[in-house]
């Protein structure tokens, strides 16, 4: 990374030059900082709502391993095996996009409609009906948690390009402006203080 200023000669314009572009890096910087604040806000709350979708999901899976293990009790664990499934032949998996500071978040929901016929059990029974309900709530769950943890990921990666743009503007080329200007406003000094002093020396005082 460079700046103009290495490519100027100590002059006033020069030095009015680097101040106007360490002002417009400083705006840089100052955008950049707070974009960082608010995708560390985004991911806070993408965050919070992994955590409670994911408490729900552990809760429902326990509730369904025990449906599971009752519909294994009344059936036989091959009844249990044989046992119609849900259809998802016609399921659907609908996808909501928003853009939240250049990031593409999305919204996910697994549409799946009962037909008018399925296949009848031979022997049904409400422990298996209550199996094959809550597996299908799981399964409409996990299409709702696999889009919150993509958001999760993207504002991930674009909170580490920000936060690598903030610190690269921070701690590399501000400071190389500001010892630039330090670098020209001391020879311009210098330069200053021997026409005073040659001028001095010429016309005496």
């Amino acid at each position: 990374m460079s700046i103009t200023g290495t490519d100027l000669a100590p002059s006033q314009s020069a030095v009015l030059e680097l101040e106007q572009e360490r002002l417009l890096v400083r705006e840089g910087y100052d955008f950049l900082d707070e974009k960082r604040l608010l995708l560390a806000a985004g991911l806070l709350r993408e965050l919070t709502r992994y955590e409670s979708l994911m408490t729900a999901f552990t809760e429902r899976h326990k509730e369904a391993s025990g449906a599971i293990a009752r519909a294994a009790m009344r059936h036989g664990l091959h009844g249990v095996q044989v046992y119609p499934a849900p259809r998802l032949e016609d399921a659907e998996l609908r996808l909501a996009e928003r853009i939240y500071l250049g990031v593409r978040l999305v919204e996910g929901e697994l549409v799946a409609s009962e037909p008018a016929e399925r296949p009848r059990a031979e022997w049904p029974s409400p422990e298996a009906e209550r199996c094959r309900a809550l597996l299908s709530e799981m399964l409409r769950d996990a299409a709702v948690i696999a889009a919150v943890a993509g958001n999760l990921f993207r504002l991930v990666d674009e909170y580490r390009r920000t936060e690598r743009r903030a610190r690269a503007l921070e701690n590399v080329l501000l400071p190389e402006i500001e010892e630039v200007l330090r670098d020209m406003r001391a020879h311009l000094e210098d330069a200053d203080l021997e026409e005073i002093i040659r001028t001095r020396l010429q016309f005496g005082d």
